[in-house]
């Protein structure tokens, strides 16, 4: 009987969707080994690799086959996936055009080596638009930014209606225009507009100041899309990002809910001008910057002053005057900055006020908490700082830390951004 390797239920999905990879065809208790990989658009290789024995029947189901080595052991059903690592050190698996898939390469091989004979292969491809999703370049006034719009079919599961709940998705100081994580959202029922602020066309990488203007245009033209439900819109933000999302919320109307991913809940590094007055930064000091070892990457994570320090306060975003719902997402192994202790801060500051508020905080997760399955990335070049950047992270952790984290997103929105009576969801 031939080996086969089968992708379920389909070789076609969703970056974010979970797959079952099943090897049939093998003797009984065979010792093989499974390798992913796949090619990004640089043309940079991510590979992974874990060693089975098939079952009695010949077959193995990595959803509960257990992993003897390699890149992970145990039943990691997305382990080839979530463990994905290039052959050249401090690369990000990052997505840029979003119109077209990742196809992972998963291959099968005698014995416990990768350089034996192939016993079977499959791609599965792994895309980051559903069906239907509409991309929508946006160069309206100043706005930098791109909308995607979920099909119909999406819509009427989620709320019912022809209308969809609007998001507005903010990246970090690395700047660009960020569109894979807004392509899933709008793929799972949000109108999810990618915005960029920094870095981007004719947008400084550091700019002397931001205007809180520029997000109020960006909220205006989302609200006036026909395809969003109601008036109230969602905003989440990783970094740097994280803490305008709770700017937004605390100082735009209209927006009903944020989420602070890998944040803080201080202005950071750039002045904010909001409604004729400015948020300082908070204060920091590069010289804390340190070394890791001989390895040129940077830790950056004391640079920041301590946010408990009453001086740093007039550069605090005061969310508790917020009316929006809010969720703290933070990672443990945060070596960028210590986005446990500044959520904490915030939350303990926003609870002290009587405020309802949800907080997550993942050990062994690292700082760029991203949709599912992307592998984590320990460190890499970090262009406004022009070198490399520690973001901290375990690989098992981190994984988990993502999938539980973008259920919650989602969730969140779901709940605070549709009606009452559709709120249910498949999630």
């Amino acid at each position: 009987m031939a080996v086969s390797v089968k992708v379920l239920p389909s070789p076609k999905c969703l970056f974010d969707d979970p797959i079952q990879i099943k090897v049939e065809g093998l003797s009984p208790l065979q010792e093989v080994t499974l390798r992913a990989s796949l090619t990004d658009e640089s043309g940079e290789l991510f590979q992974s690799f874990a060693y089975y024995r098939a079952e009695s029947n010949g077959e193995l189901d990595l959803t509960c086959s257990s992993a003897l080595g390699g890149s992970y052991s145990g039943v990691e059903p997305m382990g080839l996936l979530w463990s994905l690592e290039s052959k050249t050190p401090f690369k990000r698996l990052a997505k840029k055009n979003v119109l077209t898939p990742f196809y992972v390469h998963v291959e099968v091989f005698e014995g416990h080596n990768i350089t034996s004979q192939l016993l079977g292969k499959c791609i599965n491809e792994r895309k980051f638009l559903g069906e239907g999703v509409e991309r929508i370049p946006v160069r309206e006034g100043r706005l930098k930014a791109t909308l995607f719009l979920p099909p119909v079919n999406v819509v009427s599961f989620l709320s019912g209606s022809g209308s969809f709940p609007g998001l507005i998705d903010l990246y970090g100081s690395g700047g660009g225009l960020v569109e894979y994580r807004a392509s899933l959202l709008a793929s799972r029922g949000f109108v999810t507009l990618a915005l960029a602020y920094l870095a981007f066309e004719d947008i400084p990488a550091f700019p002397d100041i931001l205007e809180l203007d520029y997000f109020g245009e960006a909220v205006e033209f989302l609200r006036k899309q026909q395809q969003v439900k109601g008036t109230g819109i969602g905003v989440l933000g990783l970094s740097k990002g994280a803490d305008l999302a709770l700017s937004l919320a605390t100082f735009l109307p209209g927006i009903q809910a944020a989420v602070s991913i890998s944040g803080c809940g201080v202005n950071s590094f750039i002045p904010l001008r909001v409604n004729g007055f400015t948020i300082p930064p908070h204060p920091y000091d590069l010289g804390r910057m340190k070394a890791v070892g001989d390895s040129g990457i940077i830790d950056f994570s004391e640079v920041l002053d301590d946010p408990r320090d009453p001086a740093t306060w007039a550069c605090r975003i005061p969310v508790e005057k917020s009316p929006a719902k809010l969720l703290f997402l933070s990672a443990q192994d945060d070596r960028n900055w210590k986005s446990e202790l500044y959520c904490r801060e915030a939350v303990h500051c926003l609870r002290q006020c009587g405020r309802d508020v949800e907080f997550y905080c993942y050990p062994g997760a690292g700082h760029l908490l991203e949709p599912p399955y992307l592998p984590l990335c320990q460190a890499s070049i970090h262009k406004l700082i022009g070198g490399y950047m520690l973001w901290g992270g375990q690989w098992r952790e981190h994984a988990r830390a993502q999938d539980d984290a973008w259920h919650k997103i989602q969730v969140f929105f779901q709940q605070h951004l549709l009606a009452s009576d559709a709120i249910k969801s498949n999630l």
